[in-house]
């Protein structure tokens, strides 16, 4: 007998948000980039945790006041999957608002914060040639449900967002994992530039629109 599953992928709404946050500290745990920035070599565990969360967290309360795209992959109502992605032309530099900058230092520690700030305008920079485009900040999906393609139906979300908006050249993200990069290279991105930061290098991956949609 055959079950049929309920997807669907629509905005994130406030009660979501936890859940969001709770899916994106799991994906990101064990990030080497995360872990290098947040962590360093002196701090321990449960440090290095608490940053994590307190970076999400300010991050999606960023996304969320900016009106910058919430866009979660629903499973029989329950979220599963989250795409936080910024458009390059909004009100988002790469130093957020004053009180994005006060909360993150006085949980996360001044220098996390300024080597944060320093890795996306380092982003910036790479793509200020591109024109204006999506960037990913975050994507993830909830562990149980990995390697059943819901990576793969929310990336094809993210292109149609991409296609509506007439101004978008393309859409961006920086990876720092080889399967990661097989997953973005497999929906047609392009590795456009590689990028250092302090110990950790990554691939900053580029997808250009496409003309014919």
């Amino acid at each position: 007998m055959s079950v049929t599953v309920d997807y669907s992928v629509k905005y994130l709404t406030p009660e979501d948000l936890n859940v969001a946050a709770s899916l994106i500290y799991q994906a990101y745990h064990k990030d080497p980039l995360m872990r290098e920035l947040l962590q360093g070599e002196d701090q321990s565990q449960q440090q290095y945790e608490k940053k994590l969360r307190a970076l999400i967290r300010e991050e999606l309360h960023t996304f969320w006041q900016s009106k910058q795209p919430l866009v979660g992959l629903f499973v029989e109502d329950r979220l599963q999957a989250i795409a936080c992605v910024f458009a390059s032309a909004a009100s988002m530099p790469a130093q957020r608002y004053w009180h994005w900058r006060l909360k993150l230092m006085m949980s996360a520690g001044y220098l996390t914060t300024q080597q944060l700030i320093e890795k996306e305008q380092t982003i910036r920079n790479a793509l200020q040639t591109m024109g204006n485009y999506l960037f990913i900040a975050f994507i993830a999906v909830a562990p149980q449900n990995q390697r059943h393609g819901l990576g793969h139906y929310l990336l094809n979300s993210l292109d149609s967002l991409m296609q509506e908006d007439n101004e978008l050249k393309g859409m961006a993200v920086f990876v720092t994992q080889q399967p990661h990069i097989d997953f973005f290279t497999s929906h047609g991105f392009e590795v456009l530039q590689t990028l250092k930061f302090s110990k950790i290098s990554g691939e900053l991956l580029f997808k250009h629109k496409s003309n014919g949609v």
